[in-house]
C-alpha cells in the first residue's frame, strides 16, 4: 500500500484477484486501501485520512455517510432490500419516479429505473430507436459530439467521442454512429445543420451532455449550444437525449443543467448523484410523447428491457433520502459558495507555465494543462498532500461534495496550486 507505514490489513491479500476499472494490470500502482468514510474526508487503513476532491467520482454530493440516508436505507433493509419489478412494484420505487418527475421541468412523466448510468444511456438509445420503429420509420444512426462521453458499455460507446481514449483497441468492435461538433457558434451550427438536412430520416436522436462534457475532458459550453440542438431536432423531427449523469443534482448550479437554457429534451439519463452515492442507481426518464409512442394493443410494441435489479427497493430508499435533503438543506446555496470559492482559490494556476486554462462552473474546477503528464506521480504528490484528486488526460478538477467546508476545500485548491507549481 503506497505510503503506509502499518502492516497491511490482511483482506487485500484478495487484491490480486481483483480487476481494477481503468488501469493495466501488469504495473498499475497498487490502490489504497481505505478503512471508512466520513463527511468529505476518506480514511486509509494506514491511518492517513484524504480529503476528497471527487466525491467519488461526482456521485457523493451531501458527503459520505449522511445519517438521513443512512437511516432511510437500514429502515429498508429491515423491511424489503428488493423485490422483482415485473409484475411487482413497491413503495420507493412509485415515490421516488413520483418526485423526479414532478422536479424535472416538462414533461417528464414516465420514470424507467437501471443500476448504472452506462445502461440509462443504452435505454435511451434502445427507447429512441424503437420509438421511430413503432411509428413505422427504421431510424437507427445516433449523432453524438466531439469531446463526449457516455459510458462504457458498446452503445453508450458508439455516441462517445473516439478521441477521448475510452474506447480502447475496441473501436472496430463499436457500431458507427455520427461524431459531429458541438453548434458553439454561426459556421458549426450551419454545419451540423446542413448535416442533419441530409440524413434526418437515418437519426432516430442527438446525444448531448449539457453545459459540462464531463469524462471528455470537463469541457463547458454555453446553454445556447442547448438551444440551438433543441430548434434543430424540432427542425428535422429528430428526438434530444440529455446525458444528465454527471450534471444532474446541483453539480453545474441549477438542479439540472438543462434548467440554463429554459429547453427541455425528449428523454433524460440520470445516474451518479441520484443515491447521494450511497447505492447503485440510474433512471432514463421519457416525455410524454416518447412514452406514448409505446402504448399499443401490439405486445411487440412495448420496450423490451429489464434489469434484474430495476427499481431495488435500498436504492430507491437512497435516492428518496438524498431528495428530501435537497429539499430541507441549502445545497444550491452551497454550490454557489463553492464556484465563488474555487474562482478566487483556482484563478492563480492561470500563471503557470504549465496551464492551459481555468474555468469554474458550478461546484466544478477545472485546470487544464497544456502537456500530458505523469498522472501515477501527479496523484502521488495530491496524495501526499492529503487530498484525494485524480487527474485524467490534461485535466486535473475538483469535484468536491456540496456539504464541503471552506477550509477543506482551501486545502484541496492549495493542494492543486503547490503540486501543479512542480
Amino acid at each position: 500500500m503506497e505510503g503506509a507505514g502499518s502492516t497491511p490489513p490482511g483482506w487485500l491479500a484478495g487484491l490480486k484477484h481483483l480487476w481494477r476499472p481503468y488501469a493495466q494490470m501488469k504495473n498499475a500502482p497498487p490502490p489504497l486501501a481505505v478503512a471508512h468514510t466520513s463527511g468529505c474526508r476518506i480514511f486509509l487503513e494506514d491511518g492517513r485520512s484524504l480529503i476528497d476532491g471527487t466525491a467519488s467520482w461526482w456521485t457523493a454530493c451531501h458527503g459520505y455517510n449522511h445519517a438521513h440516508i443512512e437511516a432511510a436505507v437500514a429502515y429498508q433493509l429491515q423491511r424489503m432490500p428488493h423485490v422483482m419489478m415485473a409484475g411487482l412494484v413497491h413503495e420507493q420505487a412509485t415515490k421516488l419516479a413520483a418526485r423526479l418527475a414532478a422536479l424535472l421541468p416538462g414533461e417528464f412523466d414516465h420514470v424507467f429505473f437501471s443500476e448504472s448510468g452506462s445502461v440509462a444511456v443504452e435505454i435511451a438509445l434502445k427507447m429512441a430507436a424503437q420509438y421511430w420503429r413503432n411509428r413505422g420509420e427504421n431510424r437507427r444512426a445516433f449523432v453524438a459530439f466531439t469531446g463526449g462521453y457516455h459510458g462504457d458499455t458498446l452503445g453508450a460507446m458508439a455516441v462517445s467521442d473516439p478521441a477521448t481514449g475510452m474506447q480502447g483497441r475496441l473501436a472496430g468492435s463499436i457500431p458507427h454512429q455520427f461524431i459531429r461538433e458541438l453548434p458553439r457558434d454561426p459556421d458549426s451550427t450551419a454545419r451540423l445543420d446542413d448535416f442533419l438536412a441530409a440524413q434526418a430520416s437515418e437519426i432516430a436522436a442527438i446525444v448531448v451532455e449539457p453545459l459540462v462534457q464531463g469524462a471528455g475532458g470537463m469541457v463547458f459550453h454555453n446553454p445556447t449550444v442547448l438551444k440551438t440542438l433543441r430548434a434543430l431536432a424540432d427542425r428535422y423531427s429528430i428526438l434530444l437525449i440529455f446525458d444528465e449523469i454527471f450534471t444532474g443534482f446541483g453539480r453545474t448550479g441549477t438542479m439540472f443543467a438543462m434548467e440554463a437554457a429554459g429547453v427541455v429534451p425528449d428523454i433524460v439519463t440520470l445516474s451518479k448523484a441520484l443515491t447521494g452515492g450511497a447505492l447503485a442507481l440510474a433512471a432514463t426518464v421519457a416525455s410524454r410523447r416518447v412514452y406514448d409512442g409505446f402504448l399499443s394493443d401490439d405486445a411487440a410494441a412495448a420496450l423490451m428491457h429489464g434489469p434484474t435489479y430495476m427499481g431495488n427497493a435500498l436504492a430507491c430508499a437512497a435516492a428518496n433520502a438524498s431528495l428530501d435533503l435537497f429539499e430541507r438543506e441549502p445545497r444550491l446555496t452551497q454550490v454557489k459558495d463553492i464556484e465563488r470559492q474555487l474562482i478566487n482559490e483556482l484563478e492563480p494556476c492561470r500563471k503557470l507555465a504549465s496551464v492551459k486554462d481555468v474555468r469554474v462552473k458550478g461546484a466544478i474546477g477545472v485546470v487544464e494543462l497544456k502537456a500530458d503528464s505523469d498522472l501515477d506521480e501527479l496523484r502521488r504528490r495530491f496524495v501526499a498532500a492529503g487530498v484525494w484528486i485524480r487527474p485524467f488526460g490534461r485535466t486535473v478538477y475538483l469535484t468536491p461534495a456540496f456539504t464541503i467546508t471552506p477550509d477543506e476545500l482551501s486545502q484541496l485548491t492549495g493542494a492543486m496550486r503547490s503540486v501543479l507549481a512542480g
